[in-house]
């Protein structure tokens, strides 16, 4: 399988190289040139996460070098649970948050290392992995590729829009892994990182690579969960499971989205945005028009312009088609803080502030009606939002012993401005450990 750029103006790649450019050179975002079709049948005998997402992948991986390593990526980097909790009538959690830094970007980010990783030869340049994060991915990221020989991460966040324990593990890793604070927003933090990832000149002499969701590195890996879930689901009820995905950047979401345009047993798809509107915005019929992002407590969905929305264009090029296809609806701050409060009592769990839009745009679609099966991604562990959540509910929250580690390490970061050439220097002249 090959994969082309949503802008059309870029050679096709196989596998690897898509995975090790991560931005195509004309901006946009990787796409397989047509998707697998896949039915129930063929994960018969898949029943673990790593054994569905290896016959899943399988066949993007056709014809690379990697596809004989397949199997012991999805083993060593999906060795991870993602359970299906059941939280009430005809309502699961998939719970998404219980990898080494409590997101669920450890899934992605781990499958992403593993893969580039196995693409390297005795001699290869250094590669520096550039990462803009709006809370989760950067530490994802570092964890995963910390004391990896060769590999360098720069990570961007935007000072004070993250949790301070999310700020924490950002800092936290040292060794090869450099955090720096941007004087800005996560909009700013991405544009930074797109441009360096597009200035061909940089790249000549200082080999760079994205793990943001733009990459196929972590959109691939990611459909296996959804997969999973709605596997599990089908073989235990018979019946397709809908999804309610907290969305900023739009790729966990669009992860679930492929999944389901490939044959997974996946049925509506939600999507849950926080005060930022521009999805809500163009799903109701409005201009697609990117914006600054406004900050919130769901800070990790803090995104004015989602780079996956060029994918989601590519799968649904007809505007219409598009919004006919799923739904998508904003949550204020002053309901995040109701559903938080009311989390233990009505789901038997407390939630974190972005698995709190999605219960609560479910808690809509009940009361309009909604009677199916429906899952919610949780896609945080609530400890890394203890300023948040422990003042709504007058109780300290459990922190799972792999957070607890990291929270435990000293934390350093650098604060930057949101200038690139600062950035483009600083890029330039460093080196991996």
């Amino acid at each position: 399988m090959n994969f082309r750029s949503t802008r059309g103006q870029a050679p096709v790649l196989g596998l690897g190289a898509a995975l090790a450019a991560g931005l195509a050179p004309d901006g946009g975002l990787y796409v397989p040139e047509s998707l697998p079709e896949l039915g129930i049948r063929d994960f018969d005998g898949c029943d673990t996460l790593a054994t569905v997402a290896a016959r899943l992948l399988r066949p993007f991986f056709a014809d690379d070098s990697l596809a004989k390593e397949l199997d012991s990526i999805c083993r060593d980097a999906l060795d991870l649970d993602a359970p299906l909790r059941p939280v009430g009538e005809r309502t699961w959690l998939v719970e998404l948050f219980h990898g080494p830094t409590a997101a669920f970007k450890d899934f992605g980010a781990r499958f992403l290392a593993a893969c580039l990783a196995r693409l390297r030869r005795c001699g290869d340049t250094p590669v520096t992995v550039l990462v803009a994060t709006s809370g989760d991915t950067g530490a994802a990221v570092a964890a995963a590729f910390h004391g990896r020989p060769g590999f360098r991460v720069t990570i961007l966040y935007p000072d004070g829009r993250v949790s301070p324990r999310q700020a924490h593990q950002l800092g936290c890793f040292g060794g090869n892994v450099e955090a720096l604070r941007v004087a800005g927003s996560f909009d700013d933090c991405q544009a930074l990182a797109k441009r360096a990832l597009n200035d061909t000149q940089l790249k000549s002499t200082t080999p760079l690579t994205s793990a943001n969701s733009i990459s196929l590195g972590r959109l691939l890996p990611q459909m296996s969960y959804y997969a999973s879930s709605a596997l599990q689901h089908w073989r235990a009820h018979g019946r397709p499971l809908n999804f309610v995905v907290p969305t900023g950047n739009l790729g966990n979401a669009l992860a679930c989205i492929v999944a389901r345009a490939i044959g997974l047993p996946i049925g509506e798809i939600a999507l849950a945005t926080n005060a930022n509107r521009v999805l809500p915005e163009f799903f109701a019929g409005g201009d697609y028009a990117p914006r600054a992002s406004l900050a919130t407590l769901a800070n990790a969905m803090d995104v004015g312009a989602p780079s996956n929305f060029e994918r989601l264009r590519w799968l649904y090029p007809e505007a219409p088609a598009l919004r006919q296809a799923f739904r998508a609806e904003s949550i204020d701050d002053d309901e995040i803080r109701e559903v938080i409060r009311a989390s233990r009592e009505r789901y038997g769990t407390l939630v974190c502030p972005h698995t709190a839009t999605a219960l609560r745009l479910l808690e809509r679609l009940r009361a309009g009606g909604e009677s199916k099966d429906w899952a919610v991604a949780a896609t945080a562990h609530p400890a890394k939002f203890d300023g948040v959540i422990e003042p709504l509910v007058g109780s300290a929250i459990e922190v799972p012993s792999a957070l607890a580690t990291l929270l435990a390490r000293p934390s350093h970061s650098e604060p930057v401005t949101a200038d690139y050439a600062t950035l483009r220097d600083r890029l330039a002249s460093s080196r991996v450990p």
